[in-house]
């Protein structure tokens, strides 16, 4: 895929350049980040989406903030400006965990690099752009081995549902459940994708089917509310799907309808999966109850562009994800590996230790 929905240019005095994924798809229009505060605006937004590139836009973030040292400014300055500027785009959405992964790495990385050498301020700047560039490839390392691990699941003719966007548009590299469906297309299958078009905002109509005929795979658009009729009908062979957040124990967070469909997969016999990498596993919250679910304004459900369609004053219920249980999962395809019938024992298999950061992602994520 020819598609990068976050890319730094330049060096540490260098900007961000994200695809603004609000146009799409009629227009493909990057934007030119250079201010913290402008980044935060994109990913509060939708501008950038997707909870790995979210991730990695997010590790720039300080380096940006770092640019507004001056001369005078110190190295306890610059280790100051990084945990701010941590603490604020901590604050721009809650569920998606790979914000919190990618930020508390980016600390991380600071007190290092204070403790190992002392530096100057232009080396301690340098170290922080090392490490968002060494997040962003292995972000395209992390989708393509996801997509060679899952693309067994893909079978030659089926019918294949997926839900919002998992794609390159929401990575840096070509996606989680979407990679899924590239390495079959490479392996030389042929299949259909019915895209849910993800009510409120569309992402499965406007973001996934753009990605899939930029791609030349067969692709349907579909009404959230039709795919248990093609279920019915024997036209959906399996359901795959991303992830904004994984429990301990496999119950995962990902765009609202998500459950719906599990439920529907489950009744059809129909195996449903989940394509994330390990970042996306909070290993801290024990079950999709503790998992905090951002709740978005009221609009994005009562307008459809610049038509009203629902009454003045009438209450909206408008969270931006549900949470599937695990017992409703078939595998969650990572790049470490597959978990089949995921549970607490198996994911603490794939990963043998919690992390221990000193920040805790579950308490920072209700920023």
């Amino acid at each position: 895929m020819n598609v990068e929905a976050a890319k730094w240019n330049g060096g540490v005095d260098g900007v961000l350049e994200l695809i603004d994924q609000r146009a799409l798809p009629t227009k493909l229009v990057k934007l030119t980040i250079r201010t913290i505060e402008q980044l935060h605006q994109a990913i509060r937004t939708l501008t950038v989406r997707g909870a790995p590139a979210i991730g990695v836009a997010a590790a720039y973030g300080p380096v940006l903030a770092l640019q507004t040292l001056s001369s005078r400014n110190g190295l306890q300055d610059a280790l100051d400006r990084v945990n701010e500027a941590c603490g604020y785009l901590a604050g721009s959405r809650p569920t998606a965990v790979n914000l919190f992964w990618a930020l508390d790495r980016i600390r991380r990385r600071a007190r290092e690099a204070v403790a190992e050498s002392s530096p100057t301020v232009r080396q301690f700047r340098e170290a922080i752009l090392d490490e968002a560039n060494a997040i962003y490839r292995e972000d395209l390392e992390m989708c393509r081995r996801i997509g060679e691990n899952g693309e067994r699941f893909i079978p030659d003719g089926s019918g294949i549902l997926t839900h919002c966007n998992a794609g390159a548009l929401a990575t840096a590299g070509q996606g989680t459940a979407l990679s899924v469906l590239y390495e079959a297309q490479r392996k030389g299958r042929r299949f259909e994708v019915y895209a849910d078009e993800t009510r409120p905002l569309l992402q499965g109509s406007r973001l996934t089917a753009w990605e899939l005929q930029q791609a030349g795979i067969k692709v349907t658009v579909l009404c959230d509310n039709m795919a248990g009729d093609l279920m019915r009908q024997g036209k959906i062979q399996a359901v795959i799907t991303g992830a904004d957040r994984i429990a301990a124990n496999g119950d995962t967070a990902n765009k609202i309808g998500t459950y719906s469909v599990s439920v529907l997969a489950g009744h059809h016999g129909i195996p449903f999966y989940i394509a994330a990498p390990s970042s996306t596993f909070d290993l801290r919250i024990a079950s999709g109850a503790g998992i905090p679910i951002e709740q978005r304004n009221a609009s994005e459900v009562t307008w459809l562009g610049d038509t009203h369609v629902a009454p003045d004053g009438v209450g909206v219920y408008n969270p931006a994800f549900d949470v599937t249980p695990a017992e409703n999962i078939t595998a969650i395809i990572t790049e470490k590996g597959v978990i089949e019938r995921p549970n607490a024992d198996r994911i603490g298999e794939l990963f043998k230790e919690v992390p221990t950061d000193d920040e805790d992602v579950s308490q920072a994520s209700q920023v």
